[in-house]
Parts: structure tokens; sequence; C-alpha cells
């Protein structure tokens, strides 16, 4: 599961530097960074509800 989060937090990541890259496709970056927000948070509740 935690290879998973990292693997997404990696492409949202690269997604949002793409898309800030290329003014073009500006809303790729603001997708990309709300995918990693929520990917981050999702990551976290699942991390500490297993330590629970």
């Amino acid at each position: 599961m935690l290879t998973l989060v990292i693997v997404l937090l990696a492409l949202w990541l690269i997604l949002s530097i793409v898309g800030f890259a290329i003014e073009g496709i500006l809303w790729l970056g603001v997708i990309g960074v709300v995918l990693f927000v929520a990917t981050a948070i999702i990551g976290w509740i699942r991390r500490n509800a297993r330590k629970a």
C-alpha cells in the first residue's frame, strides 16, 4: 500500500510540474496539485489508522 501511495505522489508531482511548465496546460498542474494533496491526506489517514 505504501508503495502505491509513493508512486501516485510521484506521478502527481510530475504532472504538476509539466502542467505549470507549459502554459497551455496549466489546468494539468492544478489537477496534479489537487491529486497530490488528496493522495497525501489519504495515505496519512490510512497510516494513522494502522497504528491505532
